[in-house]
């Protein structure tokens, strides 16, 4: 478990995707290091359940139930949080909901997942991230994920968006670190949460390195301050495999892995 200086990262963080796996166990760390927060999720039951944890540390807890491909989602919750100094954001939320080929998909669809990974974070760092460069102090962590290291089937849209997230974070973690604003992708893979396991991934394959959610948000919190990427340490070689300047070797190859992780078949076409 990693504690974050209240000062430095409080009194009050933001985290959005608050309720499960990795987000809730961000929640019981910073919790635990003395920060308020306000959690942000889309399930109600949840939600009321990590907040109630997070009260048992000591930590005062708002929640917001909250779609946040909507249109609005940014301004309530900047609006929830307008009275008190956030100092931290943690944007987790970020999940592939419409998993299809794309021109198989549905455009309304894709666009909520643009919305949820792009549209929406950026209206909330807009928001958080000036007062925290008028107090010259404060952080910004997004999750992000190796699904932006290159193209995947059924991911067309989500990896663009993730690998625009990437980008997005290196460009803010310059034009800020020298106004004392922390800011971190924090990159990951294979993760033992709620989510992945509703998409029924098989986190047995001999071999697949996976990562345990409160290991994920300590490492994250740890890795605060030394932006502006930190990939998951478990899976570090992966995203340097996933790097290759041979797009064809990589591609291909992390396609053949995609399939065994999901139970699919082999490319008839290969």
């Amino acid at each position: 478990m990693t504690h974050l200086d209240p000062v430095r990262y409080g009194p009050w963080a933001v985290i959005t995707g608050g309720s499960e796996g990795v987000g809730r166990s961000f929640a019981l760390q910073l919790a635990e290091s003395g920060i308020h927060l306000l959690l942000v999720a889309r399930r109600p039951g949840p939600l009321a359940e990590t907040a109630e944890q997070c009260r048992a540390l000591g930590a005062e807890v708002r929640t917001l139930t909250a779609d946040l491909t909507h249109p609005d989602a940014a301004a309530a919750v900047l609006d929830a949080v307008s009275d008190v100094e956030v100092g931290l954001l943690v944007h987790n939320a970020g999940a592939n909901t419409h998993s299809a080929d794309f021109l198989d998909g549905d455009p309304a669809a894709f666009q909520h997942v643009v919305d949820l990974n792009i549209t929406t974070p950026l209206a909330l760092v807009h928001g958080f991230g000036n007062p925290m460069r008028d107090r010259r102090r404060g952080g910004i962590l997004l999750v992000g994920s190796l699904a932006g290291y290159l193209g995947t089937r059924r991911h067309t849209v989500y990896g663009g968006v993730k690998a625009f997230g990437r980008i997005f974070a290196e460009s803010l973690w310059l034009e800020l670190r020298e106004h004392g604003v922390d800011v971190l992708e924090l990159v990951l893979g294979v993760t033992r949460t709620p989510a992945m396991e509703k998409v029924g991934l098989d986190f047995d394959i001999p071999g697949l390195p996976v990562s345990e959610p409160a290991e994920v948000a300590s490492e994250g919190l740890a890795a605060l301050g030394g932006g502006p990427v930190h990939v998951v340490g478990a899976h570090e070689q992966l995203a340097i495999r996933r790097s290759d300047p041979d797009r064809v070797a990589a591609v291909l190859g992390a396609d053949r892995m995609m399939r065994r992780l999901i139970g699919a078949t082999e490319d008839p076409h290969r």
